[in-house]
């Protein structure tokens, strides 16, 4: 490698001594043949460099595949530094392919669907699994826009919103029956990784497992409700003299009742869980849906509390009353359940941020917070023996969860141990109906 004062040196070295011969030669013959001289042989240097410049030009258009110049002198030095840029050129983009090639085989074998979206959804390239998923050719569909190749409104919708922290569950994305599981992941600025995962046969699965619980549940309820006729029946005989008899026939009356009420829950869930069974939106008064459950919580209680009714908004919500009163009926009962005597239990409809709250609170024995994470959990249960001992089927607040995903709401759990708890329920602004002196001045 040569230096700057080396690169000058040489350089120079050509026109110096032809400037030397040229004024000897004036010196000599006169100035005329030392300027012909000198001309002649600078003509000369130029004809050579526009040479050496062609040959680089002709190399520099296909260096793979055309060897490189070679020459002396300060030539030399360039054609040897490009040659071997070309080279280092060579291995490291060998290297990058080879690492491309790897990435590529490890995203092939993923069990998911991969796409790679530009800044304006537009695929870079995607793995064979993705192209079943959603119909894609790797080479001639790249370029083109993810929603052209993927149609489904909810799709669309879901990648206009930009707000991917929940995946979407794609029906029917490619053919009958298909159920897809999409995640977007942004990542390199405005780029994103879209994710596809076949959750067909969970889906069936899921189906089948909800269809069974609902046949076994509803097969269940005749013979339980004949069962427990029965245990009345015999209860009620006057000529049942036996305590121990008696005290069968009330332990058996409490269980069947227990039982019928898990069949109930486990048939509202699978009606609940069933993606046909679409919400039937109504006007629900609200105000008086709360009275009636303050005054069956009441009745539950036995005046065993204190119970207190707040309502702080008139406002309405649309939505489902029979799936809403089941959802507060769980958790007035809940908060009944799980406060001792002389406790205090507040229901309150309010409003926070234009969104319509409905809350209940208690001073129950609380919860510790490790539970709290799970509580919507089915068959779920903080203390075992002290929920069978209140009645709980351990459904109830997946009942509510249910509900408040279906009405877009959001549940809302705090509590400490030993001081209460409150769970609210907050509906979405949009789910909110004018208050009556509203509409009147409307």
């Amino acid at each position: 490698m040569i230096t700057v004062i080396d690169f000058w040196r040489r350089a120079l070295v050509f026109p110096f001594a032809l400037l030397l011969v040229s004024l000897l030669l004036w010196a000599l013959a006169g100035a005329l043949p030392a300027a012909l001289f000198f001309g002649v042989f600078l003509l000369a240097r130029l004809v050579f460099h526009l040479r050496q410049l062609g040959l680089l030009e002709y190399w520099l258009a296909d260096p793979e595949g055309r060897p490189a110049p070679d020459d002396t002198g300060l030539w030399e030095e360039v054609f040897a530094r490009l040659n071997r840029m070309m080279r280092l050129n060579r291995v490291e983009r060998a290297r990058h392919n080879a690492a491309l090639q790897h990435m590529e085989q490890a995203t092939s074998a993923l069990p998911e669907g991969v796409v790679m979206l530009d800044e304006a959804d537009h695929i870079e390239w995607c793995n064979p699994l993705a192209e079943q998923h959603f119909g894609l050719d790797c080479v001639r569909d790249i370029g083109q826009q993810i929603t052209y190749m993927a149609r489904q409104p909810e799709f669309v919708q879901y990648l206009a919103m930009r707000n991917f922290s929940e995946p979407l569950v794609l029906r029917g994305a490619r053919q009958d029956g298909l159920t897809l599981s999409i995640k977007l992941i942004p990542y390199s600025g405005n780029k994103k990784l879209l994710i596809s995962r076949d959750n067909t046969r969970f889906e069936r699965i899921e189906t089948m497992r909800r269809d069974f619980v609902a046949n076994v549940s509803h097969e269940l309820r005749t013979p339980l409700t004949v069962v427990n006729g029965f245990v009345e029946t015999l209860h009620d005989m006057p000529s049942l003299e036996n305590d121990m008899a008696r005290r069968a026939l009330h332990l058996m009356g409490e269980q069947t009742q227990r039982m019928e009420r898990l069949v109930n829950d486990l048939l509202t869930l699978s009606k609940l869980d069933n993606a046909l069974n679409a919400l039937q939106e109504e006007k629900v008064d609200m105000a008086a849906l709360l009275r009636a459950l303050y005054h069956e919580g009441q009745a539950l209680s036995g005046n065993r509390h204190s119970l207190q009714l707040e309502l702080e908004s008139s406002c309405a919500v649309l939505g489902n009353a029979e799936e809403l009163r089941s959802a507060f009926s769980n958790l007035v009962s809940n908060a009944i359940r799980y406060t001792p005597q002389g406790g205090e239990i507040m229901l309150r409809w309010w409003e926070q941020d234009g969104q319509p709250v409905f809350s209940v609170r208690d001073s129950g024995i609380g919860i510790a917070p490790q539970h709290i994470p799970r509580l919507t959990e089915r068959f779920y249960r903080v203390d075992r023996s002290r929920s069978r001992e209140t009645g709980g089927t351990g459904l109830g607040l997946a009942i509510v969860k249910h509900v408040a995903n279906r009405h877009q709401a959001r549940l809302e759990i705090a509590s400490e141990e030993g001081k209460g708890s409150t769970f609210s329920i907050a509906f979405p602004a949009k789910r909110r109906l004018p208050l009556p002196e509203e509409e009147a001045s409307a």
